[in-house]
């Protein structure tokens, strides 16, 4: 059967699949709409504070969750708006708390600086270690980032993320000259807020909002509570994540001044990037009220001892030592888990071999003393 003729001018639907795949993703108009965008999410924090269940929502996955072994990859295709494509979030989580930060050179690096943003979760109910938390992952993410940087050596991109920093928190806010901008969008998320809530009374929910803001508003980030028993919360989480993966590159504080702004201590904390200044924070509390007898040199010093005036922090904030991964059976694989027997056994024979010939080698030598 003869197909139909293509009248002169006319494309075919292959010729519009290729324009469709040609167009570049820095157009705008209708044309972008056809593109895809990709950005890098890096969620990081305390052990068992939900860094997983935050994943999961954000890709809109209902999955049970399991303990995160070191560094975990996963991705997932959203649909945004009118748009004829899927954006890709590639997620990257990592595990042990504090205790892996060499693997954060993985998902961090020259060809993902520019689609990176960070997700840090601390655990609302554990106070006693969330200082020394966040100040290690911030001091590590920092130096990670610069590192990056340095190996790219570009100016211009360097000054493209200091650019989209400022616009993010916004040129004209009176804190400018005062912050310290995270590089890239970083968004601070209080897990377990219903714990929370009920755990501690109004004092004390007072000092770990405020600190929390104040750390927030000064390395330029987005702050919100959430609780994986609270969906509204859960969504609001997953709605700022989807927004700032894929706006990282024009996101700016004009464009979240109308969104929903929540600093009550008695209520979750909802604070978009550049809506919180340091007035509004006010000042650190402290057991004595007193902050002329505290010797601090930077008001970071003064916010720390506030801090841990109320909550001493525990020394050891690494976590103990997990159990053997490979005893947990939600990683069962029969054929490597039959592999790994097998070279188990192997070694324990040749382990006892080994012992053997030493004790062997000893005797002999024993009898050639008293020859």
């Amino acid at each position: 059967m003869a197909g139909k003729t293509q009248h002169k001018g006319e494309k075919s639907l292959w010729d519009i699949a290729i324009d469709l795949s040609a167009v570049p993703a820095y157009l705008e108009g209708e044309e972008a709409n056809s593109a895809s965008e990709e950005a890098t999410l890096v969620f990081l924090g305390s052990q068992n504070s939900g860094k997983t269940s935050i994943a999961l929502r954000l890709s809109d996955r209902d999955e049970q969750t399991k303990r995160t072994i070191a560094l975990e990859y996963s991705y997932s295709r959203l649909n945004r708006g009118a748009k004829l494509s899927r954006d890709v979030i590639h997620m990257w989580e990592l595990g042990g708390g504090t205790s892996l930060l060499k693997l954060l050179e993985i998902p961090i690096n020259p060809s993902t600086i520019l689609s990176l943003v960070i997700v840090l979760v601390v655990d609302l109910s554990q106070p006693e270690i969330m200082w020394v938390t966040l100040e290690t992952l911030l001091q590590s993410l920092r130096s990670r980032v610069d590192l990056v940087l340095k190996e790219i050596g570009d100016v211009s991109l360097i000054n493209t993320l200091q650019e989209r920093a400022i616009a993010r928190v916004g040129g004209e806010h009176r804190d400018r000259d005062m912050l310290n901008l995270f590089p890239t969008p970083l968004v601070i998320i209080g897990s377990k807020y219903d714990v929370f809530q009920d755990k501690f009374d109004s004092e004390k929910r007072k000092v770990i909002c405020r600190t929390l803001r104040f750390i927030a508003h000064t390395n330029g980030a987005a702050l919100h509570f959430c609780s994986t028993k609270i969906d509204g919360l859960m969504q609001r989480s997953r709605a700022l994540l989807g927004t700032t993966a894929f706006s990282s590159a024009t996101l700016k504080r004009e464009e979240t001044k109308d969104k929903k702004f929540l600093v009550d201590h008695n209520k979750p904390l909802i604070i978009p990037f550049g809506m919180d200044s340091l007035e509004f924070i006010g000042t650190p509390l402290l057991p004595g009220g007193d902050t002329s007898q505290v010797s601090a040199r930077t008001p970071l010093e003064l916010w720390k001892h506030s801090y841990t005036s109320y909550f001493p922090q525990e020394k050891s904030a690494a976590p103990v030592k997990q159990a053997d991964p490979t005893s947990d059976a939600t990683y069962d694989e029969t054929v490597i888990d039959a592999m790994r027997r097998q070279r188990e056994e192997e070694l324990e024979r040749y382990r006892k071999l080994a012992e053997k010939r030493a004790e062997d080698a000893g005797k002999q030598s024993g009898l050639h003393m008293l020859s």
